[in-house]
């Protein structure tokens, strides 16, 4: 019997390594998987790759993983949204490194790692400091630069329902970047509000498929957000 929920957030966070490239989903503090951040640092794992929207504020999330000195590099396309000190005292100090991106382009990089699809095309960002080291071309007129897929060793997601097998439902704008970072991930841990019944959440109302997704834990919300 297929059954991915796990109660435990220590256990299932605990297979993370040292070194480990792990996607955050959320788009300001919606769809943020506090609790399971929270847990990653009292883990304690270091030396991270984060790959996220944003690199975190205040200092809960992954801003409270960039301060407790546990991120060694932030890929992001904004990573100084509203009360981000603690980031940019981190990357000012020399302790991160940062990669930065366009918005759109940081979707499709994730997009297409989860397609299984090589390098892609994109006029965003042709000619300026954002091209730099990368390959650029004309086609038709038109400027393009080269863009990788973005792989992560982990995802670490908030849904609002999921069951045994995995399937997820997304509350509102919480649904944001989450689908497509379980897809780039080699294996994706999901906080959900609630655990359904199979066969509760209707196939036409599965935003995330259980394929893409290997462990669920349940988790009642300490931090308050949308």
């Amino acid at each position: 019997m297929i059954n991915k929920i796990q109660a435990s957030r220590v256990e299932a966070l605990s297979i993370i390594p040292d070194g480990a490239s792990v996607i955050v989903g959320g788009f300001g503090d919606a769809g943020i998987p506090f609790e399971l951040l929270d847990t990653l640092r009292e883990l304690g794992t270091r030396d991270l790759t984060i790959i996220s929207n944003n690199a975190g504020t205040r200092d809960v999330g992954i801003a409270g993983l960039i301060k407790n000195g546990q991120v060694r590099k932030i890929v992001c396309s904004h990573p100084r949204p509203p009360q981000s000190e603690v980031f940019a005292e981190a990357f000012r100090s020399g302790q991160l490194e940062l990669e930065c991106m366009p918005q759109g382009t940081l979707a499709e990089r994730l997009r297409a790692a989860g397609a299984g699809l090589g390098p892609f095309f994109t006029p965003t960002g042709y000619g300026t400091l954002m091209a730099e080291g990368k390959e650029q071309r004309v086609i038709d007129g038109v400027g393009y630069v080269l863009e990788q897929p973005l792989h992560g060793d982990f995802a670490l997601i908030r849904a609002h329902q999921g069951d045994r097998w995995g399937n997820l439902t997304y509350r509102w704008a919480a649904r944001n970047f989450n689908p497509v970072m379980c897809t780039a991930a080699a294996h994706t841990i999901a906080q959900v509000d609630e655990v359904v019944k199979l066969g509760t959440i209707p196939p036409e109302h599965v935003m995330t498929a259980g394929i893409f997704v290997q462990t669920v834990v349940p988790v009642e919300a300490q931090h308050v957000r949308a």
